[in-house]
């Protein structure tokens, strides 16, 4: 029974000895330093031909607006714009689609997307991005 008591004891103290914070720093430090991964682009819904008449316009107040529109064949379903990512300089939207709410379709199942991007008025640059595609680079001229 003592010689099991000290076998415990031993390897207790061997296991706590493995886990040092000193050796682990370095591999502590290298995962501090690694930039986080960059997003995963969203799904794309959309072929090219079904993607038109990007537009990117600053009102009266600074804020961007972008519009287009997106061709869903399916009417159960709308396109809709995701959640922008922005940035400092720029920003990214992505055309996505969503369960159609409305109770109608559209008209050729042509939907019209419109963006509003509040506190935009630092940025010059809007893309509109359907998976890692970049459909449209819209310059946006500063507020005067």
């Amino acid at each position: 029974m003592k010689r099991s008591m000290h076998i415990l004891a031993g390897s207790a103290a061997l296991v706590a000895g493995c886990n040092q914070s000193a050796g682990n720093s370095s591999a502590n430090d290298a995962a501090a330093n690694n930039a986080p991964p960059a997003p995963k682009p969203a799904y794309c819904f959309f072929k090219d031909e079904e993607m038109k008449g990007w537009s990117a316009t600053r009102d009266k107040d600074g804020n961007i607006t972008v519009k287009g529109k997106a061709h869903v064949k399916d009417p159960r379903y709308k396109a809709l714009f995701g959640e922008p990512v922005v940035g400092p300089k720029s920003a990214t939207l992505s055309p996505t689609i969503g369960q159609n709410d409305t109770g109608y379709a559209t008209a050729d199942n042509w939907w019209d997307l419109s963006a509003t991007l509040p506190n935009s008025a630092g940025l010059a640059e809007v893309q509109v991005q359907c998976g890692g595609k970049t459909v449209a680079d819209l310059q946006v001229a500063p507020k005067s």
